[in-house]
C-alpha cells in the first residue's frame, strides 16, 4: 500500500514544478557566475581598441556594434540576477547616455572579487557595507582629480565643445571623431535654449541616406522627411504652414445612406456639391496666407487637384511623433478638424524643398531662426549596419553635451581616473 506524502514547508507554498535554490553555493555563487559571464561578453568592447560584436536577435535581424547598451538589450538575457545588470546599463543609458559598458563591466568586476570574499567566510552584508564606504571615498577622490578651470564653460563655444565630445564619440567610432564631433557640435549649438540646462536632446535629429560616405554628412537646421511631396508643388520659400492632423479629404458619414436619383441632373448636382465643398475649404486655407498644407492621414486626389489649382504644396507625415516635431520646428498648432486655420495656428518655414540626396527623395524643412527648433544631423554610409553604428555615436556625443549643459567639470580620461 502506498502512501502519499503531503509536501510540507516552503514546498507547499509554491506551485508544482518550481525552483528553491538556497544556501552559498546553489544561490550566491551561482548568481555571481551569471553576472560575470555577462560582464566578459561586453568587456571586450569597451573603449576605442573595443571589437565589435554579431548579434543575431529573434527576429533575425543583424547587428554589428560595440554599444554594450545595444548588446544586452538584443541577448534576451533570462537569468534574473543578469537581469539585474542589463536594467543597470539601461538604467545608465537612460540617465547619461553612454557608459553602460563601464556600468556592466565594472559591476562584474566587483562581483568578481566579492565572490572571493564570500569564500572566505564573510557575510554578504558586511561585504555591500564595504562596498558603500567606497562609493563615499570614491566620491570624495573624484572632487580632488577635477581639472582645475573646468567648472566654467560656454557651452555655445564650438572648440570647447569638440574638444570634450570627442572622447565619447571616440568610443563609437574611433579615427573618425573629429569629422562627426564637428556635425553633432553644430547641432547641438544651434538648438540649445537660452538656459542650457533645459537642452532637450530629442531636438536633435538623426536621418539615415544609405550611400556615400562621412565626408558627405551635413547639418540642417529643421527636420528631413523621408519620402517625396504629396503633389505637383516641390519647393516654397518663406511659407506660412497650415498642419492638420487628421486626413484632407471630404469627410463621409458614420452612417451607410441611399440616395435615389431621378435624372442625370441631379446626378451631376449631387458631384457638384461634394467638389464645391473641398474647393471651398481649400480656397480658405488659401486665403488664410498658407502656402502649405500638412496632413497626418491620406489625402484625397480631390482635394490635391484644389491644392495644385491653389499652388499649394502638400505633405504627408504618418507618423504621429514626427508631425508634433514638425509642428515644434515650425511653430504650428495640429487642427483636429477640416476649417480654415486662425492666424496663431499657422506656423511659419524659410524653406521646403524635395531633394534626391543619394537616390533617395527626402523632403527637407529648413527653419533658420535660432531659439528651441530641432536640427538634423543627415549621416552617409555605405550599409544599414554603419548607419546604424553612427547613430549611437551622434546620440553619445549628444548626451555628452547634455551633461556638459548641466556640469562642465571633466577629469582626466583614458582610464587614469579609474587607476
Amino acid at each position: 500500500m502506498a502512501i502519499s506524502m503531503q509536501p510540507h514547508g516552503i514546498q507547499s507554498m509554491l506551485k508544482e514544478g518550481h525552483k528553491h535554490l538556497s544556501g552559498l553555493d546553489e544561490a550566491v555563487l551561482k548568481n555571481i557566475d551569471a553576472c560575470k559571464q555577462l560582464s566578459i561578453i561586453t568587456r571586450t568592447s569597451l573603449g576605442p581598441d573595443g571589437m565589435n560584436k554579431m548579434v543575431i536577435n529573434h527576429l533575425d535581424k543583424l547587428f554589428v556594434t560595440n554599444d554594450a547598451a545595444t548588446i544586452v538589450n538584443e541577448l534576451e538575457v533570462q537569468h534574473p540576477a543578469a537581469k539585474i545588470l542589463v536594467l543597470a546599463g539601461k538604467a545608465q543609458q537612460e540617465e547619461i547616455g553612454d557608459g553602460a559598458n563601464l556600468t556592466i563591466s565594472f559591476a562584474g568586476e566587483l562581483l568578481q572579487n566579492a565572490e572571493e570574499l564570500v569564500r572566505t567566510g564573510l557575510h554578504p552584508s558586511e561585504i555591500i557595507s564595504g562596498y558603500t564606504k567606497a562609493i563615499t571615498k570614491t566620491l570624495e577622490i573624484l572632487e580632488e582629480l577635477v581639472e582645475k578651470g573646468s567648472e566654467t564653460m560656454d557651452v555655445r563655444n564650438k572648440e570647447q565643445v569638440v574638444s570634450r565630445m570627442k572622447a565619447a564619440v571616440a568610443s563609437k567610432q574611433y579615427g573618425l571623431e573629429d569629422i562627426l564631433s564637428s556635425h553633432i557640435a553644430d547641432a547641438c549649438i544651434q538648438v540649445c535654449p537660452k538656459n542650457p540646462v533645459n537642452f532637450d536632446v530629442e531636438n536633435v535629429r538623426v536621418s539615415k541616406l544609405v550611400g556615400g560616405v562621412l565626408h558627405n554628412c551635413t547639418v540642417i537646421r529643421g527636420m528631413v522627411l523621408k519620402g517625396d511631396a504629396v503633389g505637383s508643388i516641390k519647393r516654397v520659400e518663406a511659407a506660412k504652414v497650415a498642419v492638420f492632423a487628421t486626413g484632407v479629404d471630404s469627410s463621409a458619414t458614420e452612417t451607410k445612406g441611399t440616395v435615389l436619383i431621378h435624372s442625370a441632373e441631379q446626378l451631376e448636382n449631387y458631384a457638384k456639391t461634394e467638389e464645391a465643398k473641398v474647393e471651398e475649404f481649400i480656397k480658405a486655407v488659401a486665403d488664410s496666407g498658407a502656402k502649405v498644407i500638412v496632413s497626418g492621414g491620406a489625402v484625397g486626389e480631390m482635394a490635391l487637384h484644389f491644392c495644385d489649382r491653389y499652388k499649394l504644396m502638400v505633405l504627408k507625415i504618418n507618423s504621429k511623433f514626427e508631425l508634433r516635431r514638425f509642428c515644434r520646428t515650425t511653430g504650428t498648432s495640429a487642427l483636429l478638424k477640416l476649417s480654415q486655420p486662425k492666424p496663431d495656428d499657422l506656423g511659419f518655414v524659410d524653406s521646403i524643398s524635395v531633394e534626391e540626396i543619394g537616390g533617395s527623395r527626402v523632403t527637407v524643412v529648413r527653419s533658420e531662426d535660432g531659439g528651441n527648433k530641432v536640427a538634423t544631423v543627415v549621416l552617409r554610409g555605405s550599409t544599414d549596419s554603419i548607419l546604424d553604428d553612427l547613430e549611437r555615436a551622434v546620440d553619445d556625443g549628444v548626451n555628452t553635451y547634455k551633461a556638459m549643459c548641466r556640469d562642465s567639470r571633466i577629469v582626466p580620461g583614458a582610464a587614469a581616473t579609474e587607476i
